[in-house]
């Protein structure tokens, strides 16, 4: 195998860390970008065609969590095949990562598209508005398989170290989205005004486009796609693996969206000015951990190499590095955010409720920040290892056992900042947890490694 593909094994473990996040770091923020000019033109066509497009956005979360966890199937396993220098492996089991993504988004998306009036009705959306909901909902169900395979095949090239170009493609298909959407949504000449679905037809030819230019570069750049008939026991044992990881992965990401379900019905007790100001928090706070997902998305494919090729110590430095990092981001974060709070909030509302409530948010919970981007960091080491079960484990304790359980109690002993006080305390606590089981995880399984060897 070209040594090009096994790098992650060999050199500085700190630059290697720094090479791989910044192309992934400058993607997701650009495509973080997007969907808030996404947000701004449908805005701008109407209320019902906003709120439409909120209905839907359930739909992208399960979508969204299928992809992570395929992708973090496929990373891992694929990773530790070019760890072992097994070359055919990796390529054998990138191309079946691909066809396993394609049968499964099909099926969603034929499912999908057959219940979508009475899947809305159950989410409680107006009869007048299904309509407009179907419209938008078939174009963007069409568009699931070009999603989520070119998700996962930007994940068989980050296992191979190689993150510059799934960051060059997410950073094309973004600016493709935004320069299409106000052609397509409002009409330009020719091009007639097609509204809500003009926003979807945007997202679709944008996601074609890495739909193509990632099967293109996996086969002509990276040589990890085969068209070669898979024999049908080969074809099994490499769905089973992906899975392994790719399930379990898959159902991690769904947890968070249940609690903060859960929690935005208990701050709706103290009206809509708390939701309101959760809500402007939520969205300032997904900007603020875009480093913590780069980190994330990178490290399963550096643990996955280097526990294959036997370099315990190299993931152990890995862990301690991002960990320093993650730490003092959160010092960062908690100074910085604590000295604009009066000021950041006025920038998303004019309610002064709202802000309010944001600016409680924004002194309590940044500090908490960097435990939260351990867990991140350590679930995706997990899964890099082959061994997703503690990451779920590890969400599940999170949100489900600290996270809602402190949040109820913290509200009725303290009102809206016991709610703010249980998220810290829980991404605290989680966060140390999950760096100590994943170092005693890497002992553990690179010993038995070492032993079957």
């Amino acid at each position: 195998m070209n040594k090009s593909r096994t790098r992650l094994t060999e050199g500085s473990v700190g630059r290697h860390l720094v090479a791989m996040t910044v192309p992934v770091l400058a993607g997701i923020a650009t495509m973080m970008a997007q969907g808030l000019v996404d947000t701004f033109f449908i805005g701008r066509v109407g209320d019902r065609e906003l709120a439409a497009f909120g209905f839907g956005f359930p739909i992208l979360m399960i979508v969204t969590s299928v992809a992570i966890g395929l992708g973090a199937g496929t990373s891992s396993v694929v990773a530790r095949a070019i760890g072992r220098d097994d070359h055919r492996r990796a390529r054998r089991l990138a191309t079946d990562s691909l066809l396993l993504s394609f049968l499964t988004t099909f099926a969603i998306s034929m499912v999908g598209i057959l219940t979508i009036d009475p899947l809305f009705r159950l989410l409680g959306a107006p009869e007048d508005m299904l309509p407009l909901i179907g419209g938008f909902m078939t174009i963007l169900y069409i568009g699931v398989p070009f999603i989520v395979v070119g998700m996962v095949g930007m994940a068989s090239m980050r296992a191979t170290g190689d993150t510059r170009l799934p960051g060059m493609l997410m950073i094309i298909a973004a600016v493709l989205n935004v320069l299409l959407d106000p052609i397509l949504i409002f009409g330009l000449g020719p091009v007639p005004a097609m509204g809500l679905n003009g926003a979807a037809m945007a997202a679709l030819l944008a996601r074609g486009t890495i739909f193509f230019g990632t099967l293109y570069l996996l086969r002509y750049r990276l040589d990890l796609v085969t068209f070669n008939k898979p024999v049908a026991s080969e074809l099994r044992s490499s769905w089973r693996d992906i899975l392994h990881v790719g399930i379990p992965a898959a159902g991690t990401n769904v947890i968070v969206p249940l609690g903060a379900t859960l929690v935005t019905a208990l701050l709706a007790r103290f009206g809509p000015d708390a939701v309101a100001g959760f809500g402007v928090a939520s969205r300032i706070e997904s900007l603020l951990l875009v480093v913590f997902y780069a980190l994330s998305a990178i490290i399963g494919p550096f643990v996955g190499q280097n526990f294959s090729a036997g370099k315990e110590d190299r993931i152990h430095r890995a862990l301690w590095l991002c960990t320093a990092f993650s730490l003092a981001s959160s010092v960062v974060y908690a100074v910085v955010l604590g000295l604009s709070s009066g000021l950041v909030p006025q920038l998303f509302t004019d309610s002064a409720e709202v802000a309010g409530v944001t600016r409680l948010f924004l002194l309590i919970v940044p500090a908490s920040y960097g435990t939260y981007g351990m867990v991140m960091i350590m679930n995706a080491a997990f899964n890099g290892l082959g061994n997703p079960m503690p990451a779920v484990w590890i969400s599940v304790a999170r949100i489900l056992v600290l996270y809602v359980p402190l949040a109820y109690a913290g509200a009725a002993m303290f009102g809206i900042p016991g709610v703010f006080g249980a998220y810290a305390i829980a991404n605290v606590v989680s966060g140390f947890g999950a760096y100590a089981w994943a170092r005693g995880s890497v002992r553990r399984l690179c010993a038995a490694e070492a032993g079957a060897g």
